[in-house]
């Protein structure tokens, strides 16, 4: 860091007693007896050594913290944009050398970044699901504690600044600090980039509008969801051959009969326990956990997914149980790839089938409809479907705005 941290170090120190000058007793030629005069260079020379360190101080910290309550989602985009340590370091050394202060107060960063508590429910669990559970507190705390750490070496020294009776003592001193300081810094600054790199993260996270109806597709891994999203949205996803290509939350968005709905893409699902899921499929749980969305289950019976249908049965079932409150619609992807005949897994035991089974692997859940990116089948009617279940999901969020106003008016 060198000289750049040598700098930051002025912008942690605080002026706490304003130094006395040298007094000295002299004696007067034009009058008998003694009289007393402060001298006045190192009074000067003293005081303006203190003065750089009370401006430096000044300029990283400041006292007035701010306390926000956030009760719905966007939190992430109202992130104080945090300087990268090594920046701080140079722009306060600057300003110091001015005497006035440099505004990059760590006491503000840790003040505007969200209480994990106060959050959306839905971006509480992105920020627990994508930067791991309790690291987003773990950062902050750090950040806190070398704040702490700075102010108290910072006042120590800006009183031993102040208190010199010369300015070659005030040099020295302030020097003292300064190293002191640099070695706080490059101990525990990388709390600072911790807490850029954090601010990036959840800046990059989807912004969900709660108004705006949104559909939600659901369903194994590599089964064609993320082709579907290209098809009726705006979102870009990637689309490859091989599980969990979606690594996050894809928002994008449908232009219908002029109006504009969201469309999300979730990470894949397989058959196992809540406990045993990773985190891109927690992040999917959530959406659905949270957000007010219409669901959109794609089915793939093709064997190309790498799930069996009985496997994605299981899921298929789980999900519609756990979820049943929502606007509902059954995809059969890949349709062009289907033979006459289901395909069958060697983990599959055909004699334990029941009929409701064996009605899924041929045909998919009854209702469902049959859709094809490669030959377009099915898109026309996905779309006006898929246009009708959004519809539904607007007018389900007015009644419930409503429901809210009316609890409020009484």
């Amino acid at each position: 860091m060198g000289v750049m941290s040598m700098r930051i170090c002025l912008s942690h120190l605080q002026l706490w007693q304003i130094p006395r000058p040298k007094i000295h007793l002299r004696k007067s030629r034009s009058s008998p007896g003694l009289y007393a005069s402060p001298s006045i260079t190192e009074y000067r020379s003293s005081c303006f050594c203190s003065q750089q360190a009370q401006a430096a101080a000044r300029g990283v910290l400041q006292n007035k913290p701010m306390v926000k309550e956030i009760e719905s989602v966007g939190a992430f985009q109202k992130l104080p944009m945090v300087m990268p340590s090594v920046d701080i370091l140079s722009s306060a050394l600057k300003k110091a050398k001015r005497v006035s202060a440099t505004k990059v107060p760590l006491r503000d960063y840790v003040a505007n970044f969200p209480n994990r508590k106060c959050l959306h429910p839905y971006e509480r669990s992105l920020t627990e699901l994508t930067l791991g559970d309790g690291n987003y507190e773990k950062v902050l705390k750090n950040v806190d504690a070398l704040r702490k750490k700075v102010v108290s070496a910072g006042k120590e020294h800006a009183s031993l600044c102040a208190k010199s009776l010369s300015k070659r003592e005030a040099e020295e001193r302030l020097s003292e600090g300064l190293q002191r300081l640099e070695e706080v810094f490059n101990r525990e600054g990388k709390a600072v980039d911790d807490l850029l790199n954090i601010a990036k993260t959840l800046r990059a996270m989807p912004v969900v509008d709660l108004e705006t109806p949104t559909l939600c597709l659901v369903g194994a891994p590599n089964v064609g969801k993320s082709s579907l999203v290209r098809v009726i949205s705006t979102g870009k996803p990637e689309v490859c051959n091989y599980p969990f290509t979606t690594r996050g939350i894809l928002m994008g968005h449908i232009n219908l009969g002029y109006q504009n709905f969201q469309i999300t893409d979730t990470p894949g699902l397989l058959q196992r326990c809540d406990e045993d899921r990773n985190n891109l499929e927690k992040l999917t749980l959530a959406v659905l956990t949270h957000l007010p969305t219409a669901i959109l289950f794609v089915h793939d019976l093709s064997g190309e997914c790498g799930t069996s249908p009985s496997d994605q049965f299981t899921i298929y079932k789980e999900i519609k149980e756990r979820f049943s409150d929502h606007i509902w619609l059954d995809v059969v992807s890949k349709c062009d790839l289907l033979q006459t005949s289901p395909v069958a897994y060697v983990t599959e035991d055909e004699d334990s089938e029941h009929l409701e089974m064996a009605s899924y692997r041929k045909m998919g859940p009854d209702g469902a409809i049959r859709v094809s990116v490669m030959n377009e089948e099915g898109l026309n009617e996905l779309k006006d479907r898929v246009y009708q279940m959004l519809v539904g999901q607007m007018d389900r969020i007015k009644s419930r705005s409503n429901e809210d106003n009316a609890e409020v008016a009484t």
